[in-house]
């Protein structure tokens, strides 16, 4: 499989297929394809797994693309504006990802749940108490909200981070919710009472715009709804 990724911060990525190479996305991911790309929706896995994919955001069934009689192309758009990243997936180098932001992947990647050991970092942290993980061989595309930003954090390194700018960070990496210092600080300085702090061994990218910080932003000039 070849690919690039265009048209940001409207972007699309355009996979080309070799016959009989199959890739795998979310119901509604496919922009457009070849004629000869056969499709099939399936629970990948089975039940169990499809609805720990439910309960990290996605969809129950998955949907696989096939180049039959020879090479296909398919392409898969963002939801959002942002940019849409392809991560190298392999035993030992596993992905956990915000909820929604797996996009489409090769055949052999796996999509599960991951959910958060620490009772604080769901509740509070803003990426939820269930994310997404990656796994198995072959590459995937996460979808990025806004720019994204990267930073490899050496083991005992750690960055804090608000609500909702967490886009993926490699399985070795660990998360852990703190209180904002200070009770001036939690209750005035609007950024609200907790913070994620990431820490490392491990690769960390951030993003610039999450749609819940956009949607907060625009609630204000939106008129209440009427009974």
């Amino acid at each position: 499989m070849n690919y690039r990724i265009i048209g940001e911060p409207l972007p699309a990525v355009l996979c080309t297929l070799e016959q009989n190479e199959t890739m795998i996305t979310e119901r509604g991911s496919m922009s457009w394809m070849t004629p000869n790309m056969k499709m099939e929706t399936t629970t990948s896995g089975g039940l169990g797994k499809a609805l720990g994919r439910m309960f990290a955001g996605d969809a129950l069934f998955q949907n696989r693309y096939t180049a039959q009689g020879g090479p296909g192309e398919i392409a898969f758009a963002a939801s959002f504006p942002g940019s849409i990243r392809a991560v190298e997936i392999r035993p030992g180098h596993e992905i956990i990802a915000q909820k929604s932001a797996f996009l489409a992947s090769e055949a052999g990647v796996q999509l599960s749940v991951f959910f958060q050991k620490k009772l604080g970092a769901g509740l509070f942290g803003g990426e939820g108490f269930i994310m997404q993980r990656l796994s198995g061989r072959g590459v995937a595309f996460l979808e990025i909200d806004g720019h994204a930003c990267e930073y490899t954090l050496a083991a005992g390194q750690s960055m804090i981070v608000d609500t909702g700018y967490l886009a993926c960070m490699d399985a070795s990496c660990s998360m852990e919710i703190v209180t904002v210092p200070g009770v001036k600080n939690a209750l005035f300085g609007g950024e609200g009472l907790f913070n994620t702090v990431v820490r490392g061994p491990g690769r960390l990218v951030l993003q610039t715009m999450p749609i819940s910080a956009v949607a907060g932003a625009l609630r204000p000039f939106f008129p209440a709804s009427s009974k």
